[in-house]
């Protein structure tokens, strides 16, 4: 991944624009895919090291003409199968073409109603990306149609331009709905459900809403300001915010239905229980699960040292378990936080990795040192109980283990250890049991998400569930896509009693 200039960039869309526009014949399929595939300008990697300022920069309106031309507007749209909410992908991009952006954000917001969000952290790479004509004929994903780059490029438009309408919402039922947790999908039931005109109150456990696209993602991929606008719409529809509400602790599922007379309830509290290796030296000073890690510089804005009130620990040398998104944020934040080194450990190859290919493009950029296909076996302590380092094996990969990805395998004798500070740990999460532990009869599987039918419904009468609490650790716009599901089971529920 080669960094190239912003301004480049500009140049080079402006050029083969004025070329696409001389052509007097409508373009046909082979005129589409000559087009260039749009790189996305970012901040310089030198520059952008020393800041939380959000990394990708966004298309230039004659790169997003540019890449909605590519679309071949293919008449099976093997896009929309890939989404998991079934955006008229087709629709909105030809939208961007015939440069009307104001229509496009309305076939947008028709199915997903946070595509500001969406275009910036889901992965569209494996989702609708993944079946496009225009990629498979080139036989490459990265040269398919940028859907979620330009679903970006609108949703910041319509936003930037203060075009943002608050949904319409039917006359009062009189009916109450509560939603547990604030994160997309409950979001995004939040939304469905006013709409037709219930009452909705948000319990938020941390003392601001957004849930995971706050606490975890970070400021330099995903601003908190572009979060706080939905936060904003859903006040502005008339839900109510509940922060520093816990339920199963400040009231527990059975008294909201019982004692606060709530006709119906979502949980969508995520998975937010981080998980650790279970190996020596993980309880030294100096080890951070990539939750709290991250919590504290997003959340608690720790990065901002000389204002913070939590400040994090100055590391020197940093090393972070993990090869997946959470350990690229947890990398790259600690490179702003001014480690001199950060070590990322991933014991497969940078194949395996499930991180997205940009983000691991920008971590290397940003001089995260790569150790594949190693894994830590103990964290070293020194005479106070501070980590001072690790000691790694070797690996090399074995036969396809049950997630279909080859197993890796110890070379007996391949110990090594590198010197560190501090120790970040992202290996994935698990859902958080506190919910589970106060509610009897709510059904878990053995991870512990709760066990729903296909429209959300939970194993209790009128409390649903769904996005990371029910899949597991999953993206927002499969969070998006079952709290919609969930959203208008509940909405037909409610219209019988």
């Amino acid at each position: 991944m080669t960094y190239i200039p912003s301004e480049k960039l500009a140049e080079d869309a402006k050029k083969v624009l004025e070329e696409v526009n001389a052509k007097t014949e409508p373009l046909g399929p082979r005129d589409r895919m000559a087009i260039p595939a749009q790189e996305m300008p970012s901040q310089d990697p030198a520059v952008r090291r020393s800041n939380m300022e959000e990394v990708a920069l966004g298309y230039t309106p004659e790169q997003a003409k540019l890449e909605a031309e590519r679309c071949l507007q293919c008449k099976t749209a093997p896009c929309i199968a890939g989404c998991p909410v079934g955006i008229d992908i087709p629709g909105f991009i030809q939208a961007i073409a015939d440069g009307d952006n104001k229509k496009a954000v309305d076939i947008l917001k028709q199915d997903s109603l946070l595509p500001a969000v969406c275009g910036r952290v889901c992965p569209q790479e494996t989702q609708c990306q993944a079946p496009c004509t225009v990629g498979k004929v080139l036989k490459s994903v990265d040269k398919a149609v940028s859907i979620g780059r330009l679903e970006r490029y609108v949703a910041d438009w319509e936003r930037e331009n203060d075009l943002v309408e608050i949904p319409a919402v039917k006359p009062e039922t009189g009916k109450k709905v509560g939603i547990i947790g604030t994160g997309p999908a409950g979001l995004t039931v939040a939304a469905d459900i006013r709409r037709e005109g219930h009452s909705v109150v948000l319990f938020e456990a941390f003392h601001k809403p957004g849930g995971v696209m706050v606490y975890g993602i970070p400021e330099f991929r995903l601003p908190k300001a572009i979060v706080q606008k939905e936060i904003d719409a859903l006040t502005a529809m008339g839900c109510e915010l509940k922060p520093n509400f816990v339920i199963g602790r400040t009231r527990k599922v059975a008294d909201l239905l019982k004692e606060d007379s709530f006709d119906a309830l979502f949980i969508g509290t995520g998975a937010g229980l981080p998980r650790f290796m279970n190996i020596e030296g993980e309880n030294l000073v100096g080890v951070y699960s990539a939750n709290e890690y991250l919590t504290r510089s997003n959340l608690m804005r720790a990065y901002d040292k000389a204002r913070a009130d939590t400040p994090i620990f100055a590391s020197e040398k940093v090393a972070v378990f993990g090869g997946g998104n959470v350990a690229m944020d947890a990398a790259r934040t600690a490179v702003r936080l001014g480690a001199k080194e950060v070590h990322l450990i991933y014991r497969r190859t940078e194949v395996e990795m499930p991180a997205r290919v940009e983000e691991v493009g920008h971590a290397k950029e940003e001089g995260v040192i790569f150790h594949l296909l190693e894994n830590p076996k103990r964290i070293l302590s020194d005479e106070r109980g501070w980590v001072r380092g690790i000691e790694c094996l070797r690996y090399e990969l074995g036969e396809p283990d049950d997630s279909g990805r080859r197993r890796p395998v110890a070379i007996e004798g391949s110990e090594f250890e590198i010197d560190l500070d501090t120790v970040i740990v992202a290996i994935g999460n698990d859902s958080n049991p506190l919910i589970r532990q106060t509610t009897p009869g709510l059904e878990t599987n053995k991870w512990g998400n709760i066990v729903a039918d296909e429209n959300g419904k939970s194993s209790l009468d009128r409390i649903y569930a769904g996005g990371d609490i029910v899949l597991g650790a999953a993206t927002v716009i499969l969070a998006m896509g079952e709290g919609r599901k969930a959203a208008a089971a509940m909405n037909r529920m409610l219209s019988e009693i």
